[in-house]
This record gives structure tokens, C-alpha cells and sequence, in this order.
């Protein structure tokens, strides 16, 4: 049989999450050795799961990862880049995650130079050049063979899973703990994730300063994750709409402190206009708080009937979701019930299985 090697460098947000439950499930079936290719910072963390190493500083997008990547896996029959960022000189099996089409089909970050001029290019490169594409969802993979060429029958769904540290904690100690952390007091309602356009931070800011302004609700609105593009110009909207005071940009936060962010908010509202699957929406509800969230790209599919949603061009749409969840505490409880059987169709072992199912088959060729 022939030999398997991931490129784990980049473990940060969503690719970051994916990689991390990659090679625990690959490490809990034990079936499979495995080599991961990671950066110097992330070697310890990685070398907990028992399988061989090598380090790179090659960083995301790089001529130099390019080089590095393409070297490292020059003596392994198949390679697992778990990004679109795979090396174009490879030549022996070269399996890739395209976890969403976003550079493509937002509108934003469609017309960027980095789409135009990297994104673009080398997803159609990687569309045709991979023997095998794993994605997140069905509606990724729908946008993958329509806006990519790619044939169908090579594309496989594997929806992400609900990590191991996210669980319910009681809510009330996890609010207590998330005011100190982030210096704020009160009932909040929380956004996770990237601040870029197609997470629409700002049409949710628009809607929170309504329900404020309506005096429909008195929440904090908890803001976390971010980056240095974008959170400066949506702190201005927040000041310019009257409610900066009252929005909290916590930035990036802990495993520990996402969690009780979750656990403690009241809401967890999800805006965006494109998602290739939507993690925050199966965390939530894992933790116990309902979620609102929009209508449109994968996210009708991965929250189910456990989900309020809106559309998210409509600020009035957005209010009276959220509405719906605050307004009504029976239906707060029957969102929590049916959040919780939702997230549970995002776990155990089948993340794993469908990536070792494809593995085997081209190991074994």
C-alpha cells in the first residue's frame, strides 16, 4: 500500500477546524499511518496525535509553500491539501478540500486582486487537476461541478463535525464568565466568525441598532473573531448607527472562551450572504443556544428545521427572525430541543470514514 500525506500548516478558522478534526478522526479510527505537514508553531500540538511530522515555515499562498509542499510529498503516492492552494507540479495523486466558492460567487471579493489574480485561477487549475475533491456540503459541491467543470462522480460531501470542545455548559455561569472575559455585563447576542463582506457584520449591525432603537431588545451584541481589514470600518458603522457602546469586538478568542460565548448568549445570529457550511450554526446549537440565520447558500441545509431564518439582504426580515426566537419563550426552548438533535447528526465517526474511504482507494491503486 501506498503512503498518505496531509499539509496541516494552517490551522487557524474554518480550514484550520476542518484540518484539526481531520487528523482526529484519522488518529481515533487508527487504522491509516499517516505523515502531516505542519509549521514549526503547530508541531507539538500535532505530534499529541502519535503520527510522523514535517515542518514548514512555507506560509498560506506562497511561492515558497509551492516549493515546500510539492518537495515534502514528492515520495508519497497521495497528498491531501485540505485548501485550493495545492501544489500545480504535482504529479503523483493529489487530493483537495474546496470547502466553498466564495471568492467566486461573492460579489465583494469577486472583483478583488487576489481573486482575480490567485483564487480564480487556481481553483479551476485544481478543479481539473485533482483526482479527488472533498467538500463540506452538498451546496459547495453543487457550486464545484457548476462553476468549475468539475465531474460530480469525484467530488465528496464531508460535513464538517461538531469539535470535541464544544459541549452545553450551564448558562448562566457561561455568561457570568464571558462578561469578565470580554468587560462587558449583561444578556448578549453573539455573531462568530470573520469580519470579510460575505459575513454581512454590517447588515447585522443595521439590525441590531433597529431592535435597539424599537427598544425590542437590551442585549450586548458579542462579536467574535475578526481581522484588521474589516473591523475598523465596522466600528464606525456601529458608531455611526448609535450603537457602538453596545456591540462588543471581542477579536479572536480561545477554544474554552468560544464555547461559553456560545453557552451563555441568549442568540447566535449567522447573516451571511455565502457559506460553505457554516460551523458556528451545528456550535451553537451543540451548546444549547438557538440560532437565526440565513436563507440562502449551505446554510438552510446544515440548520435544518432547527433554525430561524431570514434573508439576509432584508434588515426587517433579520429583525423579526430574531424577534421570533427573543419574543417567545417556548420558542426559544423548541429551537434549544430541536438544535440539539441537529447538531447531533454532525457527529461520531463519518467525517473521518468518507476521507479514509477515498484515501484507500487511491492508496490501494
Amino acid at each position: 500500500m501506498g503512503r498518505l500525506i496531509i499539509d496541516a500548516r494552517w490551522l487557524y478558522t474554518g480550514i484550520g477546524a476542518y484540518t484539526l478534526q481531520l487528523v482526529r478522526g484519522l488518529h481515533d479510527c487508527g487504522t491509516l499511518p499517516v505523515t502531516l505537514i505542519t509549521m514549526p508553531e503547530h508541531g507539538a500540538k500535532l505530534a499529541a496525535f502519535g503520527f510522523d511530522i514535517l515542518l514548514s515555515k512555507a506560509g498560506l499562498y506562497s511561492l515558497r509553500e509551492q516549493i515546500d509542499v510539492g518537495r515534502a510529498a514528492r515520495g508519497y503516492e497521495v497528498l491531501h491539501v485540505p485548501h485550493y492552494n495545492a501544489p500545480v507540479r504535482r504529479r503523483k495523486a493529489l487530493l483537495v478540500t474546496i470547502h466553498d466558492l466564495t471568492h467566486l460567487l461573492d460579489g465583494t471579493m469577486g472583483r478583488s486582486v487576489k481573486s482575480r489574480l490567485y483564487a480564480r485561477p487556481m481553483l479551476q487549475h485544481v478543479a481539473r487537476r485533482a483526482d479527488h475533491i472533498f467538500t463540506v456540503s452538498q451546496y459547495s459541491k453543487d457550486r464545484i461541478v457548476e462553476h468549475l467543470g468539475a465531474d460530480a462522480a469525484k467530488v465528496t460531501v464531508t460535513y464538517n463535525m461538531v469539535p470535541p470542545h464544544i459541549y452545553p455548559e450551564p448558562p448562566d455561569r457561561a455568561r457570568a464568565s464571558t462578561n469578565q472575559a470580554f468587560g462587558f455585563s449583561g444578556n448578549y447576542l453573539l455573531f462568530v466568525g470573520n469580519l470579510k463582506p460575505h459575513k454581512n457584520v454590517a447588515g447585522l449591525l443595521r439590525t441590531f441598532a433597529l431592535l435597539r432603537e424599537r427598544k425590542r431588545i437590551d442585549h450586548k451584541l458579542l462579536i467574535v473573531g475578526g481581522d484588521r481589514d474589516n473591523g475598523c470600518g465596522l466600528r464606525r458603522k456601529a458608531a455611526e448607527l448609535g450603537v457602538f457602546h453596545d456591540v462588543v469586538f471581542a477579536g479572536s478568542a480561545s477554544d474554552d472562551e468560544v464555547r461559553r460565548a456560545y453557552s451563555g448568549a441568549d442568540l447566535t445570529v449567522l447573516p451571511s450572504f455565502e457559506e460553505g457550511f457554516g460551523l458556528p450554526v451545528i456550535e451553537s446549537m451543540a451548546c444549547g443556544t438557538p440560532v437565526a440565520c440565513s436563507n440562502v447558500a449551505s446554510l438552510p441545509e446544515i440548520g435544518g428545521d432547527a433554525a430561524e431564518f431570514f434573508d439576509p439582504s432584508n434588515v426587517e426580515s433579520m429583525a423579526s427572525a430574531m424577534e421570533n426566537v427573543l419574543s417567545s419563550e417556548s420558542r426559544w426552548h423548541e429551537m434549544q430541543t430541536r438544535g440539539f438533535l441537529q447538531a447531533a447528526r454532525f457527529a461520531g465517526s463519518e467525517f473521518a470514514e468518507r476521507h479514509l474511504n477515498v484515501y484507500r482507494e487511491f492508496l490501494a491503486g
